[in-house]
């Protein structure tokens, strides 16, 4: 356990403290919905691509690991997160895109293609939040 002095020497932002609840709040929901929703908890999406039954099943825990590490980097101001969660963004705009035109639940390309650019801007945004962070506390 971490003393008072440790836990108040963390120079943490509103958005990093905004970030860190939103991760946390998605692990809980996506562990609560991948476990008590039969028709959810046997699909995930990886890179734009549906995986079904033991594969989501097996697969759904690491975006649950995802979240939380996100949660926990956030919380903690880790310089690395930053960049780390804009990769993530962008990774699920590409993603976006694919699962539109792949899947037969998908609205094709072009709203693929509204959706990632929607999706990259808050790629983006993290991105000028780590300037914001570098220039901050130097690191």
């Amino acid at each position: 356990m971490p003393s008072a002095a440790a836990t108040a020497a963390v120079k943490r932002s509103r958005a990093e403290s905004a970030l860190a609840l939103v991760c946390a709040a998605t692990v809980v929901f996506l562990a609560a919905r991948d476990l008590l929703l039969p028709e959810v908890r046997d699909v995930e999406v990886w890179l734009g691509f549906e995986l079904h039954g033991s594969k989501a099943l097996l697969s759904a825990p690491l975006h649950w690991a995802i979240f939380g590490a996100a949660a926990w980097a956030f919380w903690h101001a880790k310089p690395w997160i930053w960049p780390a969660a804009a990769a993530y963004v962008f990774y699920v705009a590409v993603s976006h895109l694919i699962w539109s035109e792949t899947s037969p639940n998908g609205s094709g390309w072009p709203m693929g293609l509204l959706q990632a650019a929607g999706i990259s801007g808050i790629g983006v945004w993290m991105l000028r939040m780590r300037q914001r962070a570098v220039r901050r506390d130097g690191s």
